[in-house]
C-alpha cells in the first residue's frame, strides 16, 4: 500500500481543537488523581502513647507530598480517634484540619502556600485542585481566590482559622 501523503499530514489542528483536547486532557488527570487519591491503601499509622488512649497527635507538620497526605486522611478519619492538630500545620498538613475527628490546639497556627513540583516553582494545578476538596468555608474560598497560586506561606493562628472556618473546634483540654 502507498500513501500519497505522510501520515502526520492527516493530523491538523486548529487554536479551538488545541484547547479542546487541552480541556478533555485535564478533566481526564484530575478524575485519575481523584481516583487514585481515594483508592490508595489504608495502612496503619504508627503507635503512639496518644493514639493507645483514642488521641492521634499531630505536632509540628510541615507539610510533604499531598498525595501521602490524602492517604494519610484517609486513616486518620477511619481510626474514629481524635485528631490533636497542634503546633504548626503547615502546607498539605492543613487538609487534616477539616477531619470531623479533628481539632486545633488553641496554640496551634497554621499555613497555606501553593503546591509545588520538588526543587521548583511550579505549581500542578491537579495538585491544588485535590487540596481544594478537603477545605471548606472561606478558608475554601482564600484557597481558590489566592493562596493556591502563592509560594508565599499565609500563616494564622488557630483563633484566626477558626474564623474562616467555624466547624473547626478547638481540641479539649488534657
Amino acid at each position: 500500500m502507498h500513501l500519497k501523503a505522510p501520515l502526520a499530514a492527516m493530523w491538523v489542528f486548529t487554536g479551538s481543537d488545541l484547547t479542546q483536547i487541552d480541556g478533555m486532557l485535564t478533566r481526564a488527570l484530575r478524575l485519575v488523581s481523584l481516583v487514585l487519591a481515594l483508592s490508595l491503601p489504608m495502612a496503619a499509622l504508627p503507635p503512639t502513647p496518644a493514639a493507645a488512649q483514642g488521641v492521634i497527635d499531630i505536632i509540628n507538620d510541615s507539610g510533604g507530598n499531598v498525595m501521602d497526605a490524602v492517604s494519610r486522611r484517609q486513616r486518620l478519619q477511619a481510626s474514629g480517634k481524635l485528631v490533636r492538630i497542634r503546633g504548626y500545620c503547615r502546607s498539605a498538613c492543613t487538609i487534616y484540619l477539616s477531619l470531623p475527628n479533628a481539632c486545633l490546639a488553641p496554640r496551634a497556627t497554621v499555613g497555606f502556600h501553593a503546591p509545588r513540583l520538588p526543587g521548583t516553582s511550579i505549581i500542578p494545578p491537579l495538585v491544588a485542585d485535590i487540596m481544594a476538596q478537603f477545605y471548606r468555608g472561606d478558608v475554601r474560598r482564600h484557597w481558590l481566590a489566592k493562596w493556591q497560586y502563592s509560594l508565599d506561606m499565609h500563616k494564622m493562628s488557630a483563633a484566626q482559622y477558626l474564623q474562616l472556618d467555624p466547624q473547626m473546634r478547638y481540641c479539649p483540654r488534657s
